[in-house]
């Protein structure tokens, strides 16, 4: 991606992080990067676009795979480092924007979530892979139904209709009864003292 594009939407979602989308104009977007709109649209073609380059660079930078690939840990390790971080993204959402995004980018919302769905699933299969091999997670799990049940439980967790609790919380219950469910016992020796002196 050309680091002048990149630039363009690490400044824009600072500004769509404090603000929302809706508030912020293309125009505003040019004045705070210090170009002209002519110059900021030969790299967008609108504000939609805009919105959809900065959601799907923030769901490519998977940081998932970097975890993974660290021969330190072991599968539970990754999946306690991946919940660590997902609390504190989520600490810094503003929920204006996932608001502005239902309401008024229903189509980019829609394709953003279908994407992000795919990427976690593949990463939750990857990681049952991986804790099979190394004798910590239980081998009779039928490894499709349990990751596409879990993608569906975190994907909604969202919903304040149906659960009226803080996102830390609700994640941790959910986190907790996931491991609890696909460890054995020697992976649920390892994760209770992984957090004993915290919590997940």
């Amino acid at each position: 991606m050309d680091q002048k594009l990149i630039n363009i939407i690490e400044g824009s979602i600072k500004l769509f992080k404090k603000y929302g989308l809706r508030r912020i104009s293309m125009d505003e977007i040019s004045r705070s990067m210090g170009m002209s709109k002519k110059t900021l649209y030969q790299y967008v073609e609108n504000k939609d676009d805009l919105i959809t380059k900065a959601l799907e660079f923030v769901i490519e930078k998977n940081t998932f795979n970097v975890i993974e690939e660290n021969e330190k840990l072991n599968a539970i390790d990754v999946l306690l480092e991946i919940s660590r971080m997902v609390r504190m993204e989520t600490l810094e959402i503003n929920p204006v924007v996932v608001f502005d995004l239902h309401k008024y980018y229903p189509v980019i919302y829609r394709n953003i979530f279908v994407k992000k769905r795919d990427i976690i699933y593949g990463d939750i299969c990857k990681n049952f892979n991986r804790g099979m091999k190394e004798g910590i997670y239980r081998t009779d799990l039928d490894i499709d139904m349990v990751a596409r049940l879990y993608v569906k439980n975190l994907m909604e967790i969202h919903d304040p209709e149906f659960i009226n609790a803080p996102f830390s919380r609700i994640f941790q219950v959910m986190f907790d009864s996931h491991i609890r469910s696909i460890v054995n016992h020697k992976g649920l020796a390892y994760y209770e003292q992984q957090i004993k002196p915290q919590t997940i």
